[in-house]
């Protein structure tokens, strides 16, 4: 089996060295897990889960530490220093992860977080990261349902929403008249997709669509109420915005919930709010 730098490998062990543990590397080599990251009762012929990649010297290395991202992952990493390379990411290792000069999008500071994706350097078979995220992306046509439930990362803010990944395959907007919850970037949410367009371009929601998410928000509301006391100064006269700030749900969604709960004679509805009906 080939080993994958940047990926968690599962290599036999072939000897054991004052500095650690050789590992079979196979075509790439033998693979030095250092004593810092030795199991315990670890011996000759075991096989062993470690991720794999370059030290500072480009010499391979293997830990079973398991990084914030591998290579092929999008992620939210901190910069923890900037330099005359580029800017150093901490993903969970001991050494950082560099985001070259030509692979900002904008200027990276230090002590800022930033999406981005992990890739192998082809040149130098060294892993980096790039912020230029969306030209990682797959440019076949997306294949998507409307209503398919999707994992969304949330990677930039624009005039018109948010622009998140989907299934770290594609991108998809997130219109701000369809937010009814705080959201930032960097957040990793479920989503669902409401359209695919004929231009390719996914248009994203953070509810369920249709009739299936209705007795979801319906629990929604009532767990919400028994959080005060059964009673809350919210119905379905409030704000869109108040009612959003609390149920992270739009006023239309609420509405046809606490239409669901008061035919099952769960809740009141009164001109001040809505209470939990006396069982």
């Amino acid at each position: 089996m080939q080993v994958e730098i940047g990926k968690t490998n599962k290599l036999k062990v072939l000897r054991k060295t004052s500095v650690g543990l050789y590992l079979d590397g196979d075509t790439i080599g033998d693979v030095l897990l250092p004593n810092r990251y030795v199991p315990e009762n670890v011996k000759e012929g075991d096989e062993i889960d470690v991720f794999v990649y370059l030290d500072s010297e480009d010499r391979l290395i293997a830990t079973t530490e398991t990084p914030l991202a591998m290579v092929g992952d999008f992620a939210f990493l901190k910069v923890i220093e900037t330099g005359r390379f580029g800017a150093f990411m901490d993903w969970g290792l001991m050494k950082d992860l560099l985001v070259p000069f030509r692979e900002q999008h904008e200027k990276i500071q230090k002590d800022r977080s930033y999406v981005v994706y992990v890739y192998l350097d082809d040149e130098t078979g060294r892993i980096a990261a790039s912020s230029k995220i969306f030209r990682f992306l797959d440019n076949t046509s997306p294949k998507y349902n409307p209503g398919e439930e999707v994992d969304l990362l949330i990677a930039e803010e624009t005039e018109l929403g948010y622009k998140a990944i989907i299934n770290s395959l594609h991108s998809g907007m997130i219109y701000k008249n369809q937010i009814f919850k705080p959201i930032q970037i960097g957040d990793k949410i479920k989503g669902y997709i409401n359209k695919v367009r004929e231009d390719d371009k996914i248009d994203l929601l953070l509810e369920k669509p249709g009739h299936d998410k209705m007795d979801e928000l319906s629990k929604k509301v009532l767990d919400i109420l028994n959080q005060h006391n059964g009673q809350i100064a919210i119905s379905d006269k409030s704000s869109p915005e108040e009612i959003s700030s609390v149920f992270e749900m739009s006023k239309k969604n609420f509405k046809k919930a606490i239409g669901t709960l008061y035919k099952n004679r769960l809740i009141l509805i009164e001109e001040n709010g809505i209470k939990r009906a006396s069982q």
